[in-house]
């Protein structure tokens, strides 16, 4: 992928390029964590999104989509969103370089990735970092990491309207190879976890649905978490989220939310526990332990978060049932996206065998295997 986009920028504007790499990122624990200032645990895979670039003397933006086979150009001095389109990744990533006080001049760009659509990658987050790593190496800006994931964050906030967390952009540009990274979603600083996985792998088996649920649901569960800290701020002085909260402090939790809020405050608190305790057992290599953490995560968020669906839950419950798959579980915002699995890598086709069969037999579809390595994060190539 990396010489086709270079090859062809060189088509296009006949100059030579400067290219940058993003990658996606996968998250082996921690879900609807982040917007309470939880911890989560992702790291950055080898699949992404590359971006060539050079200046243009100009105050231009000419921008080639390698993917979508589309051209868009606008003025670095003077543009607004445009909605629904690809672009408002770029002009929202140049608004934000901008307003930090960085003299963005005209470009070339042409981009592209190798990120399967609606795998829950992150290919958002994947380009709009990427386009940062681009545009701070061509003006020579040495723009902090931790910056450029905090623009791409207000970038999609500002541009395409998606109030998402910093952990996708965060993994993007922090990932390390062999590395997950224990992320505190408060201070926004990390821990990098070695992952030894052995004998075993990590799989993504994409569902291949998306459920029209999944944004309103999303709006409602994070409201959900607002109004339980709202209730719980009476009896727990000082506290801003339900991270803030311990496993301990549960049944008393109870006593004081309502019905239908107690479920969602019990899965942000108890995640938030096992994201901890993953960590812990994979700096000390045990793979077993953090299996059943992937387990118990799904059924929290199947069962308490109620983000799940039955494909989701058809897969996660298939894969339990096979001796060589330590752990699986829903990875994303839920309502369809992938399962991520931790399983012996020399039973890889036996799983992919059976649960393409059980999974068409189901539902009538097939689904997509894909394999992940925790890999490097963004940098200019």
């Amino acid at each position: 992928m990396r010489e086709r986009i270079a090859k062809s920028f060189v088509e296009i504007f006949s100059q030579e390029p400067l290219l940058a790499f993003a990658p996606g990122r996968i998250n082996l624990i921690g879900e609807h964590t982040d917007y309470q200032e939880g911890f989560v645990f992702p790291a950055a895979v080898s699949q992404g999104i590359w971006v060539a670039v050079q200046e243009n003397d100009s105050n231009s933006a000419r921008v080639h989509s390698f993917d979508f086979k589309e051209d868009f150009v606008f003025d670095v001095k003077s543009f607004s969103p445009k909605k629904g389109h690809w672009a408002n990744y770029i002009m929202g990533m140049v608004a934000q370089l901008k307003q930090a006080g960085y003299p963005v001049k005209g470009f070339n760009m042409v981009f592209g990735g190798n990120i399967p659509v609606g795998s829950g990658l992150s290919s958002s987050a994947a380009l709009s970092v990427g386009i940062g790593t681009a545009l701070s190496g061509l003006f020579s800006f040495k723009i902090p990491k931790r910056s450029i994931a905090i623009y791409a964050q207000k970038s999609e906030h500002l541009f395409e309207g998606l109030n998402c967390g910093i952990m996708d952009p965060y993994a993007s540009a922090f990932g390390k190879e062999n590395h997950a990274l224990l992320l505190d979603c408060r201070s926004n600083t990390h821990e990098e976890i070695p992952i030894n996985l052995k004998d075993f792998s990590l799989l993504l088996v994409n569902t291949k649905v998306k459920h029209k649920l999944a944004d309103s649901a999303y709006n409602k569960r994070r409201a959900a978490c607002e109004e339980s800290v709202r209730i719980l701020s009476s009896n727990f002085h000082g506290i801003k989220t339900l991270r803030d909260i311990s496993t301990d402090q549960l049944p008393e939790v109870e006593k004081l939310l309502p019905s239908e809020l107690f479920p969602k405050a019990k899965h942000v608190i108890m995640e938030d526990s096992r994201v901890r305790e993953a960590g812990t057992y994979l700096k000390n290599g045990d793979l077993i332990n953090f299996g059943k953490l992937m387990k118990a995560s799904h059924e929290s968020l199947s069962k308490d978060y109620e983000v799940s669906c039955a494909e989701l839950d058809f897969l996660a419950e298939e894969s339990w049932k096979m001796d060589f798959v330590l752990g699986s579980r829903m990875m994303g915002g839920g309502f369809g996206g992938c399962t991520i699995n931790l399983l012996k890598t020399n039973s890889i086709e036996k799983f992919q065998n059976s649960l393409e069969k059980a999974y068409f037999k189901k539902f009538g579809i097939h689904p997509e295997f894909i394999p992940v390595t925790p890999s490097e994060g963004a940098g200019i190539l």
